[in-house]
């Protein structure tokens, strides 16, 4: 992908924090991954938006249920990745 400079004016405070964090080479990238993630989030609300206009709001049930799916998507996740970390049958 392309790439051109802008000037964007951030609080000091914020900037250095991130900057010590991941270096100078890695400031760049970082605002970029906060920016694409800002937009994610943006698209997912207006997706929200329109699936609400068309189909209602969730109701709390169903939001109940969509976060125990979650929870159990992060738990195999989880275990997937201890797998990958210690596979059955290695030395420990």
């Amino acid at each position: 992908m392309a790439t051109k400079k802008y000037t964007v004016t951030l609080p000091e405070e914020l900037a250095e924090e991130i900057r010590s964090e991941v270096g100078p080479g890695g400031f760049s990238r970082y605002v970029t991954q906060a920016v694409e993630r800002q937009r994610e989030r943006e698209r997912l609300h207006e997706a929200v938006d329109w699936w609400e206009s068309e189909y209602g709001e969730a109701t709390a049930e169903e939001l109940a249920e969509a976060e125990a799916e979650r929870r159990e998507i992060e738990r195999a996740h989880a275990e997937r990745a201890r797998k990958v970390v210690n596979p059955p049958g290695a030395a420990a």
